[in-house]
């Protein structure tokens, strides 16, 4: 999203949002680091926003880019989070090479409220994909909100993912029971190994006799053959309306003719399909 001019708006919003007085310290604090480029003054500009800005109050997220403000409101972005992501974007956009090492430094002593922002705001950053090692380490946490904040709604990983790195947070994301739902781009990011995974998963499952979230079948759609064409019949036999609907969605937009041979035995599914009555987003309703 480097190319909404976040900083300007970003500098909008504030504008908007926090008084006068509060609008002209954050710029004059942020004019004193670029020019000094004191990581000093940086830590300690970062810290005491949280004393400045009220994150309960909600922010005035409009008259901006459209993608961008669809994005703060999928996020919820309070005005807390707002200013510090501001602050590393101007910081950045001064002078790259300088401040990436220091706002990298600033993350590793971060606490879970500050790596949630900077986990959930990453892709706006001038130099995203530089921070991808700070993804990564996020899928390895147990502390469902710094995992939600990289994994769900949030495009980094489609992007800066590489295959083994998504199946990890697809497989986490499953494990954990978070909203499948919410991941981006997960068709784009399928991939053999992935299906490979989800299948094994599956059977594990269901030899200990417990369920799987529907919408974990999703990426298998273009990987039809062999084991997954019986797994989409062990679907369509399932008792559960839902998983029916999942392996209807799986065949119908499969290549594979096996797998539409499969799908001919359920018409009325089919035609819900073709009417968009079935969905992946609205697989559950």
């Amino acid at each position: 999203m480097q190319h909404l001019d976040t900083r300007k708006q970003l500098s909008k919003i504030l504008g908007d949002s926090v008084s006068q007085e509060t609008h002209t310290w954050i710029e004059n604090k942020l004019d004193l680091i670029i020019k000094s480029k004191s990581a000093k003054e940086l830590y300690l500009c970062y810290s005491l926003l949280a004393g400045k800005i009220d994150p309960a109050k909600k922010p005035r997220i409009e008259g901006i880019n459209r993608e961008l403000e669809e994005y703060l409101i999928t996020q919820n972005a309070d005005l807390l989070q707002i200013a510090r992501i501001y602050l590393l974007i101007r910081v950045l956009e001064s002078d790259l090479a300088y401040f990436s090492p220091k706002v990298a430094n600033l993350i590793q002593v971060a606490d879970t409220g500050e790596l949630e922002t900077f986990l959930k705001f990453l892709i706006l950053l001038p130099n995203a994909g530089d921070y991808n090692r700070v993804g990564v380490e996020a899928l390895r946490t147990n502390i469902g909100i710094v995992f939600d904040a990289i994994a769900l709604n949030n495009p980094y990983p489609s992007i800066y993912f590489n295959d083994q790195q998504w199946n990890q947070m697809y497989l986490k994301a499953a494990f954990m029971q978070r909203n499948l739902g919410e991941i981006i781009d997960v068709e784009k990011r399928a991939n053999r190994d992935l299906v490979r995974i989800i299948s094994d998963y599956a059977h594990e499952r269901w030899a200990a006799s417990r369920d799987i979230d529907p919408l974990f079948w999703r990426p298998v759609t273009g990987f039809l053959e062999g084991v997954l064409l019986q797994d989409m019949d062990h679907l369509f036999k399932s008792k559960d309306i839902i998983e029916k609907r999942a392996a209807t969605l799986c065949c119908y937009y499969s290549q594979q003719h096996e797998a539409a041979k499969l799908l001919e035995k359920y018409p009325d599914l089919i035609e819900k399909v073709a009417n968009k009555a079935i969905t992946w987003e609205n697989l559950k309703n």
